[in-house]
């Protein structure tokens, strides 16, 4: 259950990466990280530091506020 007030950063990564034709593995090795990692922020189960989603924003060639938002 959700806080009441609280947000959560939530994402498009699966759709933003679907558009570029890009898979798992390849975004990963593009921002350093493993293929678990970008899994685990599509699923909401980690949630990426600000130099990751930076770096994730870069690599697919879109602005932070159209890859993440908060809930």
């Amino acid at each position: 259950m959700r806080d009441k007030g609280k947000l959560e950063l939530k994402n498009r990564l699966k759709v933003a990466r679907a558009e570029k034709q890009i898979n798992q593995s390849n975004l990963a090795k593009l921002v350093g990280v493993s293929r678990q990692t970008i899994s685990n922020i599509e699923t909401y189960e980690y949630v990426p530091s600000a130099k990751l989603a930076l770096l994730l924003c870069i690599a697919l060639d879109i602005e932070f506020e159209k890859l993440f938002y908060f809930e």
